[in-house]
């Protein structure tokens, strides 16, 4: 039998990578969207999603071992889901706004999943405020470029 932390991760590199389909039309368009004078460290963004991505699964990790509940894993793998929809559901619909709402629902349950993982690992919890920082962050700064594009929204 594999164990725990090797599924965990096998299941986030298959969420993460199978989901993230673009085709170059979607890449252009995205591309072409201007950012806010202020957003300098966009080179960063994949380095800070990696570091989300592997806190996030050593929480799950954390919590499986304590608790062995699928509806918990359930839950982390519908906040993987709604963060790595980001991309795709707003670049095959080229709307920003949409980027925003997606954005905004994947802190929602990233909220809720921290509250509910807290009474059993506060370790867990932890894991995830790397995300609940940079989520409302990253949806501003799609809502930024929404006021920016706004004929391309």
């Amino acid at each position: 039998m594999l164990p725990s932390w090797l599924i965990i991760a096998g299941v986030t590199l298959l969420v993460a990578f199978g989901i993230n389909r673009l085709s170059p039309k979607d890449i252009a368009w995205f591309n072409r969207q201007r950012r806010p004078r202020w957003l300098t460290f966009e080179w960063a963004i994949p380095i800070i999603w990696t570091l989300i991505f592997i806190c996030g699964a050593w929480s799950a990790y954390i919590v499986w071992e304590a608790t062995q509940r699928w509806a918990l894993m359930g839950g982390y793998l519908l906040l993987e889901i709604a963060i790595v929809a980001y991309t795709p559901v707003m670049c095959k619909l080229r709307s920003l706004t949409v980027g925003s709402v997606v954005g905004g629902t994947g802190f929602a349950i990233g909220l809720i999943l921290t509250l509910v993982v807290l009474p059993i690992s506060r370790w867990a919890a932890l894991l995830l405020l790397p995300f609940l920082l940079w989520s409302p962050i990253g949806t501003y700064v799609t809502w930024q470029m929404r006021q920016i594009n706004a004929n391309d929204v």
